[in-house]
């Protein structure tokens, strides 16, 4: 999935020959509509969903994927912050399971630190909330927002705890960080 610069990103992944299938979106309006342009690749099978702009260790994509179990409709991936109103707050019972999942919420007005860390492992049964969605006060069409149906339908989501390197670099200020990070760890 592309968007802003797609050139950029298809010309450097075609030099490595590798078996890629990009689709671009065209009408930025939000996460949702991003993803549910995954659904013809995904079809009815389990998938694994993340953003450009996330960073982790290479261990966390296979730890994922190998946490997701039968009854499970989807494990979303979190990281414990002192405050998570800048990405998307995921409250949670003892057993892991979510009960709620609020994006971008005032500073300082959260009850739990779990931030979504941007890493998703989905059944299907996404596509159909996906399909759904209205915008959100925000004005977007948000993955979350979807999240939060998948919930109200009845259906299990847990959390999947991000041990090690994790970054987003959504903004100048954490790309800058992020590199700093990587010429220390060399």
């Amino acid at each position: 999935m592309t968007g802003y610069r797609a050139e950029a990103i298809e010309n450097y992944f075609g030099d490595f020959s590798l078996p890629l299938r990009v689709v671009c979106q065209t009408q930025v309006n939000g996460t949702a509509t991003a993803a549910l342009l995954t659904q013809e690749f995904a079809g009815n099978d389990r998938f694994f969903l993340t953003f450009g702009d996330i960073l982790a260790d290479t261990a966390v994509y296979r730890n994922i994927q190998a946490a997701m179990r039968p009854g499970i409709e989807a494990l979303i991936g979190v990281k414990w912050v002192p405050d998570p109103y800048q990405g998307a707050a995921v409250y949670c019972y003892t057993s892991k399971k979510i009960i709620k999942i609020i994006e971008k919420p005032a500073c300082g007005k959260s009850t739990t630190n779990w931030n979504s860390a941007g890493l998703y492992f989905f059944r299907p049964s996404l596509f159909t909330e996906l399909t759904r969605m209205t915008k959100s006060p925000r004005g977007e069409f948000e993955l979350t927002s979807a999240v939060e149906q998948l919930i109200a339908a009845g259906h299990r989501l847990e959390i999947f705890p991000i041990e090690g390197a994790w970054r987003d670099i959504g903004r100048p200020e954490d790309l800058a960080a992020a590199s700093e990070e990587m010429q220390e760890n060399r």
